[in-house]
């Protein structure tokens, strides 16, 4: 053992019947002392933390390096990569800095002091703490804000309540996959293991656990009277023999300009490498200062959550003074017995006034233990230098018989006061999230069934001309998001032939949506987030909710999300789910497939983030997807209609100078339309079936879930494909297969004809209607795997003439 760890541990265990059970190396790296606090009686004393016992700088820091280099190898390279480090104010934050700096990952420690005009990120309780509000004050809010392992630094995990209120706190903003927690001891009891896994378990993420040492710390019942009794017992420590004061020797180091002080604000990659090449020079400023004898023994005194800085310092001055010459510990504001006992961890107790907050009052005691000698004259610093930022320099520091200055100017021989700027980062501006959209202020829609993530464009005319949006679009002119198809208005024969082919589908839609919504509680848990692709996925997710309501009693969260073809899933709306739940539980949610082409976009969207890209449909005819409620091309009757069956709202807009950065998509709500409105009507029609065919939806997920392989085979898009070279289309943009599709290209775009799988019944009368008002014709051919396919008009200008030469007519609607 070294002169830092010579106590036997017998002090606390024999007057307050506490005792440490665990390894050789339990011991070796905590003792034990008493606090002054009714929460919590009993102190571990860390041999290697550099908190309340002075250690060689080099171990201190290398405990640290070692559970970092432990996290990297559990993580892997691609994972640690990613990683961020997180560590506690104020006992560990030097641990929590020296685990990033092993992990070679950026690092953030929470902090007790609010900082004017650094807003904070989130906050969150230490429950048995002295202090127990901790506050993040990142200057990047993205820090914490990345999908890769978060690593919690602690100096002892006893209960887990702390981590456990941290992740509830943080998942709750930015949830991600992985959560790492690190402590040089573990003494968590069984129930305390078992609540951690439960919490994990429930919020769906991995916890691991990297400590130094396990054990436990056996308490007797009546350990806080035994404590109480005592500290009255030893009463307050002896005051400092008189001696004529030591200098006080003042040195301005030459600090780089804008590195930050320690890890209070953030610290990077690229800060760590500056303080690196920055500490020599710093050292020999250090050394200078302390004179031309070099001290026997010298002390490093960091300042509560300051102690990274001082601790690198110290190890620097360490190597340029040579030998065994600096010891390294902080201030604190735990107050804690000394007792001046080799068998009792704080052997000597320095208290001063609070220096580092004007509004403190003066009578808070902030605390150096283990700095005066005491009866072992051998442990006796002769030079101590005290690293403070320039917020804690102030009178309270220098003047008075009781200031910190003062005091240890009577227990050395020397004192060097090194005063660092304090960071003072200039925010990163706070990308404020849009709020969702809801009926009936927008949409049709109950506002509890669905929450809009798009901007209200009601107040614009957005709306062209089919047949100029067509030209538009394939001359290269426009993307289609840019502008909006005027809404077809359908005839009274078209209303009845919508409600007729809800009629016969709509047990088979409720079917589908109870195979779906089953299939997603069995595969992602209760917990799901429902996100439908606006528009046509809306009234899907909301009737998917209905079942979950239904058949497991759940409230589920529903948003309506845009995604583009060609630009991809709305980026401030992920960023607002992001915030608002964990990632892995947002199911994305829409009507049917076609080609798979959005299947595909929402997958190239997706990639790099930690959502799930396996979108949920009714119905995958194209095979281009896992989870569906059935592969049959069959009508889902929403598709007959544009706006009036889905709750009013026209399909989304992307366009620079109506979207900004911020901004969610854009959409319009048609309140004039309101009186042809059967939005809800659809909705209710499906809901009324579900009680008729939960068990069928029920059998149908156990053969969905027991099906050997559901990976999509493309089957839909390599048809597409023959059928694009056979008609001469030359893209496959322009063919559009199914019946969803089919029906969308007859309503939204210039038609050139309908392909029917021959002999098609049914499902398909609301087609014929439609090409028959258009003018299009109805071709049926054999070998079709969709019931239909509509191919728009390729190479589209007006009056132009198809493949064929034939000219196309255009009739409008």
């Amino acid at each position: 053992m070294t002169a830092e760890q010579t106590w036997t541990g017998r002090w606390v265990a024999d007057r307050a019947g506490v005792d440490l059970a665990g390894s050789d190396r339990l011991t070796a790296l905590v003792g034990l002392a008493l606090r002054e606090n009714r929460k919590r009686a009993h102190l571990l004393v860390s041999t290697v933390l550099g908190k309340h016992v002075p250690q060689r700088p080099s171990v201190v820091h290398g405990a640290g390096l070692d559970l970092g280099r432990r996290v990297r190898e559990l993580l892997g390279a691609e994972a640690a990569a990613r990683a961020v480090v997180l560590g506690y104010a104020e006992t560990a934050t030097a641990l929590g800095h020296s685990v990033a700096d092993g992990l070679a990952a950026p690092y953030l420690h929470s902090t007790r002091r609010p900082v004017p005009g650094v807003p904070p990120l989130g906050g969150f309780e230490e429950e048995h703490s002295h202090a127990t509000a901790h506050l993040l004050l990142p200057a990047d809010p993205e820090l914490l804000a990345g999908d890769g392992p978060l690593v919690l630094v602690d100096d002892e995990f006893s209960t887990g309540r702390t981590v456990l209120n941290t992740i509830r706190e943080l998942h709750a903003r930015h949830p991600r996959a992985h959560y790492v927690v690190v402590a040089l001891v573990d003494l968590r009891a069984e129930a305390d293991r078992r609540r951690l896994a439960d919490a994990a378990a429930e919020l769906g993420v991995r916890l691991d656990l990297v400590a130094a040492a396990t054990g436990a710390v056996r308490l007797p019942a009546d350990l806080l009277d035994r404590a109480e009794r005592l500290i009255a017992e030893a009463g307050p420590a002896p005051d400092l023999p008189p001696a004529a004061p030591a200098p006080l020797v003042r040195v301005d180091l030459d600090w780089p300009a804008g590195l930050p002080d320690g890890g209070r604000h953030g610290f990077t990659a690229e800060h760590r490498a500056r303080l690196d090449a920055a500490l020599p020079a710093l050292a020999r400023q250090l050394a200078d200062a302390l004179g031309a004898e070099l001290p026997r023994r010298a002390l490093v005194l960091g300042f509560e959550e300051l102690m990274y800085t001082p601790l690198r310092l110290a190890d620097a001055l360490a190597d340029r003074l040579g030998g065994d010459r600096v010891r390294y510990s902080t201030t604190t504001r735990s107050p804690v017995l000394a007792v001046d006992d080799p068998g009792y961890a704080i052997r000597t107790r320095l208290a001063f006034p609070a220096h580092d907050d004007p509004q403190d009052d003066a009578s808070r005691e902030r605390y150096a233990y283990n700095v005066a000698p005491g009866a072992d004259l051998a442990r006796r610093f002769d030079a101590v230098v005290l690293v403070v930022d320039d917020v804690a320099d102030t009178p309270a520091l220098h003047e008075g018989e009781r200031a910190l200055l003062t005091q240890l100017r009577q227990v050395t021989d020397r004192v060097v006061l090194a005063v660092l700027p304090s960071h003072r980062p200039v925010p990163a501006p706070v990308r404020a999230l849009p709020r969702p959209l809801r009926g009936p202020a927008f949409s049709s829609y109950r506002p509890d069934e669905v929450a809009w993530l798009l901007k209200d464009l009601s107040g614009l005319a957005l709306e062209a001309p089919t047949e100029e949006r067509e030209e538009a679009v394939q001359n290269g002119g426009a993307h289609y998001a840019e502008s909006l198809p005027v809404e077809y208005q359908p005839s009274p024969e078209y209303q009845e032939l919508f409600h007729q082919a809800l009629r016969v589908s709509a047990r088979r839609i409720a079917l589908a949506v109870g195979t779906v919504a089953e299939t997603l509680v069995r595969e992602r848990g209760r917990g799901v987030v429902l996100a439908s692709l606006a528009r046509a996925g809306t009234p899907v997710g909301i009737l998917v909710r209905r079942w979950l309501a239904f058949a497991h009693g759940l409230d589920t969260p529903h948003y309506a999300v845009s995604i583009v073809r060609g630009r991809g899933i709305d980026p401030v709306a992920l960023r607002y789910l992001a915030a608002r739940h964990h990632a892995p539980d947002v199911v994305f949610v829409d009507g049917w497939t076609g080609k798979g082409a959005i299947a595909r976009e929402l997958a190239d969207a997706l990639a790099g983030t930690p959502f799930d890209p396996d979108l949920a449909v009714l119905a995958d005819p194209g095979r281009c997807v896992r989870t569906h409620g059935t592969r049959d091309d069959f009508l889902i009757p929403s598709a007959c209609l544009n706006s009036t069956v889905s709750g009013l709202v026209s399909r989304t807009v992307l366009r620079d100078d109506l979207i900004g950065p911020d901004d969610f998509h854009g959409a319009k709500h048609y309140t004039e339309l309101a009186g042809g409105d059967v939005s809800a009507a659809f909705l209710d029609t499906v809901t009324d079936h579900f009680a008729a065919v939960r068990a069928e939806a029920l059998l149908a997920a156990d053969r969905l879930g027991a099906a050997p392989d559901r990976t999509p085979d493309w089957a839909g898009w390599a048809a597409v494909e023959r059928i694009s070279a056979e008609y001469g289309i030359g893209s496959v943009n322009l063919v559009k297969p199914g019946v969803g599709e089919t029906t969308r290209v007859l309503l939204r775009r210039v038609p050139w004809r309908v392909l029917a799988r021959r002999g098609a019944g049914p499902d398909l009368d609301h087609v014929r209607l439609l090409a028959a008002q258009r003018g299009v014709p109805v071709e049926e051919v054999d070998g079709l795997p969709y019931t239909c396919v509509g191919l728009i008009h390729p190479h589209y200008s007006r009056g132009a003439t198809g493949p064929t030469g034939k000219a196309v007519p255009v009739k409008e609607s």
